[in-house]
């Protein structure tokens, strides 16, 4: 790092705190601090979606996933088109409910019991997956970016894990989610011009497109967007190469879970102006996830190919191959010129702190409105913007400890690590969503049970991967289960938490009407339809075209190239 470079990561920390300074104001209502105050415009909503959803650990582990894998992930980058359903389908009546959170939502729609399980398994989640996976990118990056700065590649590691993880608390802490939401505009255009310029710089180096287009076909087997059912020999349920079956079935899952019911995501609508500004915010964001295949993936694919021909020189795992997870930290320290690298450096800063930020921010709103509130009724405004700001800061401690739980994980994959994890969690949460919304004779036992069953099913195969990978074991029925494909069983887990639902529904009394008007399909009234109708023109139905427009072309011609 030059010093130019230090001046142009500088100057992006004080533009951030000159935003957190204009944005932050005078705030003492909830609604201020976990929703900022309702005011969002749609570009607001959209690139706040954009810069919350990409952290550090999609730079660092899509461009590992591209450099080991090819276009493997690239579906799960695809999924603009379940925004487009979070768009249409969802936001209407998360939006007109008036609910802070997705707990709160279930609670509307059955009972407090379901409020209370989401509520915690979120916590839960959040705190050991997303705040410990972001922080452990991030620290990669330092680590190679800087390996003598700080005398030891090691201390790199901690003082960028730490750096970054206190100044995002901090801001987040004093700006609540309306500081969140505008620095999350500027990271947005710092992390896209960054990226492009690690991709143009790659393909120039490696000869242009063409280049890469020849090699990625000579090695087609690896880079395949389609991957075969049955992989290296072994039998189909234990094929851990992302297979094409397995893709269709759990990617949609994890997708709608993800971006139509997880509080980190749908948070951001929820502060929209209006319902037509969270609309098309939705659908803004939709537009912009369409790039990252292109951004962050196929760098890494550029860095495997600079790597083979010699021009840059990847750090290689103990194991053997590439580090994946160092691909792109590596292309910005050998490919960029003085001043560009400082950009880069802050756009990969950017990434962390909004993700972080986004995450500390409705680990906040979790804990005060759908436990604190339940717990303590009837205190001040002001009081619970202080309980929040204390909880951001309980999450920040929580994050820091598990750092190094999280330095201890062996070697990279730390993505496909993050998706695994997700889509043992996802499919429960799914299943009642999609039901409850669409089938008025779903009720509060049905739904209880299959978010209880689902979880601890979920949580039971995890662990005992965690136990067979500990203990070394390679056969019998616990090294079985262990290695049955994630990407079938998130399917398995979302039939069977249909069943009980449905099942223990059907068994037990039909829901009050109160549990279905307005909440459901057949529960909107007129006034409902005229007001979700009078929120859309032409230019929503524009902006949807263009976005599942731009899907399905990127998986035509990814299709046709690498099958």
């Amino acid at each position: 790092m030059h010093i130019m470079d230090w001046l142009i990561v500088a100057i992006y920390f004080f533009g951030l705190v000159w935003i957190v300074k204009r944005s932050s104001g005078h705030m003492e209502s909830t609604s201020d601090y976990f929703l900022a105050g309702r005011h969002a415009s749609w570009f607001v909503v959209g690139a706040s979606l954009f810069a919350s959803n990409i952290g550090s650990e999609h730079i660092v582990g899509l461009a590992g996933n591209g450099a080991s894998s090819g276009m493997a992930m690239a579906h799960w980058e695809l999924h603009a088109w379940v925004m487009v359903l979070l768009a249409w389908v969802f936001v209407p009546f998360y939006y007109r409910s008036g609910v802070f959170t997705m707990p709160e939502f279930l609670e509307r729609r059955f009972d407090s019991r379901t409020r209370w399980v989401l509520s915690i398994v979120s916590l839960l989640a959040y705190v050991f997956t997303k705040v410990s996976v972001t922080v452990y990118a991030g620290a990669l990056v330092f680590m190679t970016l800087l390996p003598d700065t700080f005398g030891t590649p090691e201390n790199a590691f901690w003082v960028g894990a730490i750096t970054t993880v206190v100044l995002t608390g901090i801001y987040t802490v004093f700006g609540g989610l309306r500081a969140v939401l505008y620095t999350e505009v500027a990271q947005s255009v710092v992390l896209l011009l960054g990226s492009f310029f690690i991709t143009w710089f790659g393909l120039s180096k490696l000869g242009g497109w063409g280049e890469l287009q020849a090699a990625a076909t000579d090695a087609k087997e690896q880079f395949a967007f389609w991957r075969p059912l049955v992989h290296d020999g072994l039998p189909w349920w234990k094929n851990g190469d992302f297979p094409w079956l397995g893709i269709l079935i759990a990617s949609p899952v994890i997708g709608i879970w993800y971006w139509c019911t997880d509080q980190y995501i749908v948070q951001r609508t929820l502060a929209a102006k209006d319902l037509k500004s969270a609309r098309r915010g939705a659908l803004f964001g939709g537009f912009l996830k369409v790039w990252p295949v292109m951004i962050f993936l196929v760098p890494g694919m550029i860095g495997w190919a600079l790597h083979h021909k010699g021009i840059i020189s990847i750090p290689l795992r103990v194991e053997g191959g590439i580090d994946g997870d160092r691909v792109f930290a590596t292309m910005v320290a050998e490919l960029l010129p003085v001043g560009l690298r400082g950009l880069v450096v802050a756009g990969l800063m950017s990434a962390l702190m909004s993700s972080l930020a986004s995450l500390f921010n409705s680990c906040a709103t979790l804990f005060t409105v759908d436990i604190y509130e339940k717990l303590k009724p009837g205190q001040t405004e002001k009081h619970y913007v202080f309980v929040g700001r204390l909880a951001t800061v309980c999450v920040v401690i929580a994050g820091l400890i598990w750092i190094p739980i999280m330095k201890g994980m062996a070697g990279g994959g730390i993505y496909k690590y993050l998706q695994g994890v997700q889509g043992y969690l996802a499919p429960p949460i799914t299943a009642v969503f999609l039901l409850g919304l669409f089938w008025r004779r779903i009720n509060a036992n049905g739904a209880f049970w299959g978010l209880i069953s689902g979880f601890v099913l979920g949580m039971a195969k995890l662990s005992i991967e965690a136990i067979v990978s500990a203990q070394g074991i390679t056969d019998g029925p616990l090294a079985d289960i262990a290695q049955f494909n994630f990407l079938y069983y998130s399917g398995v887990l979302f039939l069977i938490s249909i069943i009980l639902v449905i099942s223990i529904s059907m068994m037990t009394s039909a829901p009050d009407e109160s549990k279905i008007k307005g909440i459901t399909w057949a529960g909107l009234s007129g006034e409902d339809r005229i007001a979700i109708r009078e929120s859309w023109d032409k230019w929503d139905i524009l902006g949807t075209l263009i976005v599942l427009g731009l899907v399905i072309g990127m998986y035509l011609y990814f299709s046709f190239w690498l099958g």
